[in-house]
């Protein structure tokens, strides 16, 4: 356990144990909640969420193409019950179908947009641990969410759940349309299960080197984190947690795009700088690119990966070694957690309470009213 133990922190720690645990649960919830029909039925795919679920759903829309060979979407709540073309909506088959994401079930947002997308002959998948939300009665389906409860902190544990639960839907889709074998398909789950030791082992080394990192970068005004492809989206969800965690201002942007945006930020010796590439990602070269000239501008930076410094061309960087799988669609699973490491630790050094504690300037969202008391608007 860490010298810096904290709520956040601890959610990190039990990890590995809660990806045995739901696994057991959800690998034949994931193998039952649609029928045969319905699965080949899926001529296309739109994920929807909002916050960490929105995440999620960016961290397995390419398993989801890839193993299904069904085109995938990521679309805002926001998007989808707004803007969404309406004639692109309930088409052949009832489709396309619509994976909505929310543990709680209860955001206001993510409520109109299903029920938008049912209006309209949409097929509605609502993943989820509270069926008699908003989300759960105007789903068709539901793949139950049982998260057990922990110490309250921004979402780690139920962040895993969810990207856990979409892996496994994604595997047993293309598992169902013959895209590969049922050994194949097992393969894949194994290398998910294959994690939960892989991180147990590294978290004591990965705890020491988040909470050195935190101790030089709390102070910093700004971070930067970077990602592509698989990666992106826990680089997405690392400036997440800062905001949560710490309050102070974070950036999120994708590994080709930080050479045509962030790459010209001034004061750089002060913003804390995490790569997220690992070694098997298709963006690699680029990523190596992008460590070398961070070094350029001075940037303090940390590199997370599978691999080590030898695979960036020997450039100076704290790397923090993540589990190495052995198929990228599963990278996501346990990639995020130095993210929250550091964010948990920086919030702990400099004071900070999760959410400002919804206090004051910030008491309007006390229990999630933020996004929950929201007028709900169908067309």
């Amino acid at each position: 356990m860490s010298k810096y133990s904290n709520p956040m922190s601890r959610q990190v720690e039990s990890l590995p144990e809660l990806i045995r645990s739901q696994y057991e649960d959800l690998e034949p919830k994931a193998r039952t909640v649609l029928s045969f029909q319905e699965i080949f039925n899926i001529q296309r795919i739109v994920l929807t969420g909002c916050g960490d679920s929105y995440a999620a759903a960016m961290a397995t829309k390419h398993a989801f193409e890839m193993l299904t060979g069904i085109p995938t979407e990521v679309v805002t709540a926001l998007e989808l019950g707004r803007f969404y073309c309406k004639k692109h909506l309930g088409i052949d088959c009832r489709n396309p179908l619509v994976i909505a994401v929310s543990n709680s079930g209860t955001g206001a947002r993510v409520a109109e947009a299903v029920e938008r997308a049912r209006k309209h002959g949409c097929f509605v998948l609502g993943v989820t641990g509270n069926p008699e939300s908003l989300l759960g009665v105007n789903s068709d389906k539901i793949l139950k969410l049982d998260i057990p409860s922990f110490e309250s902190a921004p979402g780690t544990r139920s962040y895993m759940v969810s990207v856990l639960s979409l892996l496994l839907l994604a595997i047993r889709f293309g598992e169902v349309r013959l895209k590969y074998t049922m050994d194949q398909a097992m393969a894949y789950r194994e290398d998910i299960k294959r994690q939960a030791d892989a991180l147990e082992s590294l978290l004591p080394g990965m705890e020491d080197t988040c909470a050195s990192v935190a101790e030089q970068w709390k102070d910093f005004p700004c971070y930067d984190f970077i990602g592509a492809g698989f990666d992106y989206a826990t680089a997405w969800f690392g400036q997440a947690k800062i905001l949560e965690a710490t309050g102070k201002f974070a950036m999120h942007i994708n590994t080709e795009e930080w050479f045509h945006l962030n790459f010209f930020a001034r004061d750089a010796r002060e913003m804390g700088t995490v790569v997220v590439a690992n070694t098997t990602n298709p963006a690699h070269s680029r990523s190596r690119e992008l460590v070398k000239y961070a070094n350029v501008l001075h940037r303090p930076l940390v590199v997370i990966t599978d691999g080590d410094k030898e695979d960036f061309g020997g450039e100076e960087a704290v790397y923090i070694k993540v589990p190495k799988t052995e198929y990228p669609i599963t990278m996501p699973l346990t990639h995020f957690a130095p993210v929250c490491l550091i964010a948990s630790y920086i919030s702990e050094l400099i004071g900070e309470k999760y959410g400002r504690g919804c206090e004051g300037d910030w008491s309007f969202a006390q229990g999630g009213a933020g996004v929950t008391n929201s007028e709900i608007i169908v067309d």
